[in-house]
């Protein structure tokens, strides 16, 4: 697999720019760019990173663990000194490097998905989160984010199941005396599920 890498801030002149590498190279890649050993997984580090005896930037670096970062890979970044120049060598300097490529739109969150860090309903909500412009837009998409969409669907699904059960039973012993008559509660727990979805798609609507 490839070693993918991008710049996570936006561009412009700032303070702070971040870029994220994802895949088996990134902490050989660290090592290689800093020519130090690597610092302990999930801590901020101060080091200098450098091509050959050319000084490219004084910044932070942190290294994530396969399994304990956003894609699931072995993953690092480097908070760089926010200046184009800046970005533009040490991106230059990635893009050279053998088994390292720039990363394609939206790879990052793809391969958390993959890796099963990330379900559909939480990487929209993480796409809704940075679109986010006014609160109600950006305390749905946490809402989202955190899993509150991937819960309601669990209940829908585990109604439907109960529904589909008692379905099931009834057509079993079509033939014999079932004491309770069990669709009233069906045609209620049905009813629950639409008003659920007609919520949800109402809610999803309001926060436009």
């Amino acid at each position: 697999m490839d070693t993918i890498f991008a710049r996570s801030t936006a561009p412009g002149r700032s303070g702070l720019a971040v870029i994220r590498l994802s895949g088996p190279r990134s902490w050989q890649t660290v090592e290689w760019l800093t020519k130090r050993g690597l610092p302990p997984a999930r801590r901020l580090v101060r080091r200098r990173l450098v091509d050959g005896d050319r000084l490219l930037d004084d910044g932070m670096v942190v290294l994530f663990a396969e399994g304990a970062s956003f894609t699931g890979e072995q993953s690092a970044e480097l908070h760089l000194h926010g200046s184009e120049a800046v970005m533009r060598a040490v991106l230059d300097v990635l893009g050279r490097r053998d088994g390292l490529r720039l990363a394609d739109p939206g790879e990052f969150t793809r391969r958390a998905l993959e890796n099963d860090r990330l379900d559909l309903s939480a990487a929209e909500g993480l796409s809704a989160l940075l679109e986010a412009e006014s609160t109600a837009q950006h305390q749905q998409a946490l809402g989202l984010y955190e899993g509150a969409l991937r819960g309601r669907v669990e209940e829908w699904r585990r109604r439907l199941v109960d529904i589909l059960a008692a379905l099931e039973v009834s057509i079993d012993f079509a033939d014999e005396d079932v004491p309770v008559d069990v669709f009233p509660e069906l045609r209620d727990l049905v009813d629950q599920v639409i008003a659920g979805l007609r919520g949800e798609l109402a809610g999803s609507g309001a926060a436009e």
